[in-house]
């Protein structure tokens, strides 16, 4: 196993993670004593399985259901020291409430203390207001850390960029020490908050960049044949390790085996011309299938989607529609549209249905085009995805 030090906690995290979303037994919270012994003995497989790879981080969450119980069972048999312990907590009005949350979660995973505490999701600016206002989530944080249940202190962003952004850069309370993130090859949009991650010595944890990356556990005949002589799994591994704000990935494992693919990749962790040479295949497919290098490209010329007639996300769904012809991601970029017009704090807006019913020729010139060829695309887009 490959370590870095994980920003200004000084940790030494290893490359890969071991997140356990995918692992519990059941998304509802239950006693230790309901928990089937075949499921309990196959999460004690992952994480023995873990250890014997030198993978050394454990990441779960108060909302996985019965994650926090059946982990803190397991991680009695081990030497609390090594091992790097992380859960997270989901900020709320009332800060206190949240520490109760907290305090709760230990007990869950039968410790002390965690190493790292994570406010989980601050994904818009009402969670944000929730974890930075004076007095709020980010304060009891603080709290719990000076009474030694609490190492270092964290977020995890699965909403917009300028919402991440602004929460690294809150300086009150101590800020924050480390990140949970999105970015991966087929969406790079969070790349200011990475380099402002780095201008405050954050750690930098990448979420999910299987299955939010592409589904990439079944990737699709286009990008597998793209990504050779790597899989498609094991070059976005490689790309989110080479880029130097990054320090270590989750492996979702449901099974001992989901580490294999990953750990393959650890003999390749500097091997850029690799790297840069299936990804360049990568571009030269999106370019010929439409027109751009990256399936992302126009994000940042059009206006965000509160700003655009009927609510429409209309940026998402040009980089879904690129994905899906260009290198053949359509069940991803079908289940992610899916997620557009229900109010999900992380993919905001509406999908494009209602496109030709619109003006859209402000919008449009913003990437040089006519409205009326916009909405065109757009319910192109809309056909292939709803």
């Amino acid at each position: 196993m490959i370590y870095r030090r994980f920003g200004r906690t000084g940790l030494e995290m290893p490359v890969l993670s071991c997140g356990l979303m995918r692992s519990m037994h059941s998304w509802q919270d239950q006693p230790l004593a309901t928990i089937p012994d075949r499921s309990q003995d196959e999460l004690v497989r992952v994480i023995e399985t873990a250890f014997d790879c030198g993978i050394t981080h454990f990441e779960t969450a108060r909302g996985y259901g019965s994650s926090e119980r059946q982990l803190g069972e397991i991680l009695t048999r081990y030497e609390r020291d090594s091992f790097i312990l992380q859960t997270k907590v989901r900020p709320d009005d009332d800060s206190a409430r949240f520490t109760v949350n907290v305090e709760d979660s230990l007990a869950r995973l039968n410790t002390q203390r965690v190493n790292l505490l994570t406010l989980h999701g601050i994904n818009d600016y009402h969670s944000l207001w929730q974890a930075c206002r004076p007095g709020g989530c980010l304060c009891a944080a603080r709290k719990l850390q000076q009474q030694g249940r609490v190492d270092w202190v964290g977020f995890s962003g699965h909403g917009e960029t300028r919402v991440i952004v602004e929460a690294i850069n809150h300086g009150e309370d101590g800020g924050f020490d480390f990140v949970n993130i999105h970015w991966y090859a087929i969406w790079q949009q969070n790349t200011p908050a990475l380099e402002a991650a780095a201008a405050h010595d954050m750690g930098v944890f990448i979420i999910s960049p299987t299955d939010k990356g592409g589904m990439l556990q079944t990737p699709s005949e286009k990008i597998s044949a793209l990504s050779r002589p790597l899989s498609p799994l094991q070059f976005n591994d490689l790309f989110c390790l080479q880029r130097p704000e990054v320090h270590t990935l989750s492996v979702g494992a449901a099974h001992p085996d989901d580490f294999r693919a990953h750990l393959d990749i650890l003999a390749d962790i500097s091997d850029k011309e690799l790297v840069d040479n299936v990804y360049l295949k990568w571009q030269q497919a999106m370019q010929e299938s439409c027109r751009v290098d990256r399936p992302d490209a126009h994000w940042q010329k059009l206006p965000c989607w509160d700003k655009i007639p009927g609510y429409m996300n209309i940026s998402f769904t040009l980089w879904l529609y690129n994905l899906a012809r260009g290198w053949g991601l359509v069940e991803y970029a079908r289940q992610r549209y899916r997620k557009l017009g229900v109010d999900m704090p992380w993919v905001r807006g509406n999908n494009c249905t209602c496109a030709k019913d619109y003006d859209l020729s402000k919008v449009a010139r913003s990437i040089g085009m006519s409205g009326e060829k916009l909405a065109v695309i757009l319910a192109q887009a809309h056909d292939l995805l709803h």
